[in-house]
């Protein structure tokens, strides 16, 4: 057999394991509320071909080669085992029976018992409080987690009518974008109810704009949180109008939230969220990328002092073409200029991180694109530092750590913008960038700034409806020296 027939051979081969994974992925989640992943990245709604891909990155990122036959094995193992609702990491239990003699059904067994028996969380209500942008991304996302009616249940939107036609615009616009791509499944209306299907879920769409003067309860909508969307009210005042609807819970603010509100960004400051608080912020996109990595670095390095430039994509609060805008620059076209303006993400940082309070400065630049952004991080840290030495501890972070929903990592010579839509992660370390000299680093960071931040502010929605399911194995604390 010639090397390329062998080579052939051995991609169908891992291309027909990949297959008998993928409705043995399913089935967890579908009959137990079982979500399984690989070192962090989701294996749910994967083609073969994406499952043989997870695998090789692993390996990329200095892993050695996990097998894929491995993998099969331990869902074969874990769908006899049938685990309650749990965020099972697939690959470290493939390490963790490696180095373990006993058989692999015996092993599970042990690893997985604080989820044996575990129960579906109960159901919470979301209404999303408008439809852009970051809403229809958090529907998409809602819509693909939904399962047997548990945890978190998109309800409604609340939108202004726009059009005569407006459910059906609505509708379009969730099932069609030009930067995400369509949308993973059915969507049609309910013209007579005023609802959106989408795979089954039905989303009744509210015409109003009054926060405070929605019956929810009319809806059969309950103890709902909130995810108000529009940026219109960043004060407690102003989002407490949301609490005055008979039906609503918690209001989330998708947005950097005003003094005395809780700003949380998930993996670094969640765990100080209470159950008697009513409003929350999950911050800005930029503030959820870079303070994981500051953290990071933090704890690793000690940060002394650090300027944060952001390169940014366009929004709309910008123009298209010239025109009338309140802020500085931001009325000339988006599309056709870079165009400095401010960001107040660096000194945000410090409501999450108040060790770096005073510490940081920021800037930003908006340029002509329509996603994905990029950080850079111009620190003096305390302890000196190396490009390898640093590269090597935020790959392991982003592996192993409990901030690896947060931390990517990637090093590519070829890797750009757009390499980059639709990452989970709040942001993505590009390696091969990466500046270090004794007690300077610099650090490019990529982030979505739509859906990594989407994903982050789903988090937070979780961890507010005490949603989020035991995670197992559980995360391991990586040090500097590994």
């Amino acid at each position: 057999m010639n090397d390329f027939a062998a080579h052939r051979d051995d991609w169908t081969a891992r291309e027909e394991l990949a297959e008998r994974m993928i409705p043995l992925v399913g089935a967890l989640k579908r009959e137990h509320d079982v979500v399984t992943s690989l070192h962090g990245h989701r294996l749910l709604g994967l083609s073969a071909t994406g499952l043989v891909e997870v695998h090789q990155r692993v390996a990329q990122l200095g892993h050695e080669q996990l097998a894929l036959q491995d993998s099969l094995a331990v869902l074969e193992a874990l769908r006899e085992l049938a685990p309650g609702a749990s965020s099972l990491d697939v690959a470290r239990l493939v390490e963790g029976h490696a180095a373990d003699e006993r058989p692999l059904a015996e092993y599970l067994r042990e690893v997985l018992a604080p989820a044996i028996g575990a129960t579906p969380a109960a159901p919470t209500d979301v209404v999303l409080y408008g439809f852009g942008r970051i809403g229809r991304l958090l529907a998409r996302i809602l819509i693909a987690h939904t399962g047997g009616g548990s945890g978190l249940r998109l309800r409604a939107i609340v939108v202004r009518r726009g059009a005569e036609n407006d459910l059906v615009k609505r509708a379009s616009l969730l099932q069609r974008d030009s930067v995400h791509g369509k949308f993973a499944g059915s969507v049609t209306v309910d013209e007579d109810a005023e609802q959106i299907i989408a795979n089954g879920t039905r989303i009744q769409v509210i015409y109003s704009d009054d926060p405070a003067g929605i019956d929810y309860t009319a809806y059969g909508i309950r103890d709902a949180i909130v995810v108000d969307n529009t940026g219109r009210w960043r004060d407690e005042a102003g989002l407490s109008q949301h609490l005055q609807s008979p039906g609503v819970a918690r209001v989330l603010l998708t947005a950097p939230g005003k003094s005395p509100l809780k700003n949380i960004v998930h993996g670094i400051n969640d765990d100080t969220i209470e159950a008697g608080d009513r409003i929350l912020s999950a911050a800005s996109c930029t503030t959820n990328a870079i303070t994981p990595v500051l953290a990071a670095i933090d704890e690793a390095y000690g940060v002394v002092k650090g300027h944060v430039e952001t390169v940014h994509s366009f929004t709309n609060d910008q123009n298209l073409i010239d025109n009338f805008h309140r802020g500085d620059r931001r009325g000339r076209s988006a599309v056709l200029n870079m165009v400095i303006t401010e960001t107040g993400a660096a000194k945000a940082v410090a409501k999450a991180l108040p060790q770096l309070e005073g510490k940081l400065t920021g800037s930003s630049i908006r340029v002509p694109t329509p996603d994905v952004s990029l950080a850079v991080l111009h620190l003096t840290i305390a302890r000196p530092a190396t490009k390898e030495q640093v590269n090597d501890y935020l790959r392991r972070v982003s592996l192993h750590s409990k901030l690896r929903q947060q931390i990517d990592y990637v090093e590519s010579p070829e890797v750009v913008s757009t390499d980059f839509v639709g990452s989970h992660r709040a942001g993505i370390v590009d390696g091969l960038a990466t500046i270090a000299d004794e007690d300077t680093l610099i650090l490019y960071v990529w982030y979505d700034n739509e859906f990594g931040y989407s994903c982050q502010v789903i988090r937070v929605l979780e961890v507010m409806a005490g949603s989020h399911p035991v995670v197992l194995p559980a995360r391991r604390e990586v040090t500097l020296l590994g």
